[in-house]
């Protein structure tokens, strides 16, 4: 069993502890890796992020493994299909969303070479690193986080407030939220 102290928000779920020491908060500048991310946070809006988390393999495979030159290209059946799927969360404007982020993300990579560029410019490059003491007083969104979504729903992301793009900048790393006391702090 691991002893060391955790971030509050992950204690007692194995599957939340297990994300939260190998994937959450750790910087990520693989575009495709990104991609899954922001299709994952923007289904997350208004639900759990472990309610995600349990569905996360489901997603893969209805979505052809977050690939978003396909996802990009959906049509109307593939849209039926996956409305029908139980297995991931079948929100129709979710899924009609993930399709325009998709071409709106391949947009991004054409003008900046890449959506890692584009995004790890907000942040210079490197992970804000904040001092969390509980994780519970750790911000809901932030003026930087709002300044991405307006830029993000500008070039016609939906799904993509405030909210949902603080919790993805945690997730991927371009801000540090890990408790102070949390072992991953220093680690990520």
């Amino acid at each position: 069993m691991n002893n060391k102290h955790k971030c509050g928000w992950c204690i007692g779920n194995a599957l939340y502890e297990d994300y939260h020491d190998k994937e959450w908060g750790v910087p990520v500048y693989d575009d495709a890796t990104l991609f899954e991310f922001l299709i994952l946070e923007t289904f997350q809006a208004g639900l759990s992020w472990i309610t995600i988390l349990r569905k996360r393999e489901n997603f893969r495979e209805a979505l052809d493994n977050f690939d978003y030159k396909k996802i990009a290209k959906y049509d109307q059946d593939k849209i039926d299909i996956l409305l029908q799927d139980a297995g991931i969360v079948r929100n129709k404007l979710k899924i009609k969303a993930t399709i325009t982020n998709a071409q709106a993300f391949m947009q991004i990579q054409e003008e900046f070479g890449s959506f890692s560029k584009y995004i790890w410019k907000f942040v210079d490059g490197k992970p804000i690193k904040n001092a969390v003491s509980n994780y519970k007083n750790a911000p809901p969104n932030t003026p930087l986080s709002d300044v991405i979504s307006k830029d993000l729903k500008k070039r016609d992301f939906k799904f993509v407030g405030s909210t949902v793009i603080y919790a993805n900048m945690q997730a991927t790393g371009l801000v540090n939220d890990h408790e102070l006391s949390c072992f991953r702090y220093n680690e990520v």
